[in-house]
């Protein structure tokens, strides 16, 4: 079962422009590009560092520390040194707002 909670407003959503939120003590990175909204996990797979500080190109979010990009869609890297995928979780929009479940991946 999936327990969508509001993450954020849709209209705070600058296009290619990640924003971090903490969702049930989950860092997300939510992600409003090419007509779509993404969630995914904060945290980059190879460091301990936030992937909303990264920018976005492509249905892919990079690393600002080492250069890793990760597929919004999959969650998968597409260049080292990153070799582990990250989270990503469902969303759903109603109006204004954007529900994300962290309890399921997708």
């Amino acid at each position: 079962m999936n327990d969508f909670v509001r993450a954020c407003g849709l209209s705070e959503l600058e296009e290619d422009t990640p924003k971090r939120v903490e969702l049930g003590g989950t860092p997300v990175a939510v992600v409003r590009t090419e007509g779509e909204v993404f969630a995914v996990n904060d945290i980059c797979s190879h460091a301990n560092v936030s992937l909303s500080e990264g920018e976005v190109e492509n249905c892919h979010i990079e690393c600002w520390l080492h250069g890793s990009s990760f597929d919004l869609r999959t969650g998968k890297p597409d260049c080292l040194p990153a070799t582990q995928p990250i989270p990503v979780y469902p969303v759903k929009i109603e109006g204004d707002d954007v529900l994300v479940s962290v309890t399921q991946e997708s």
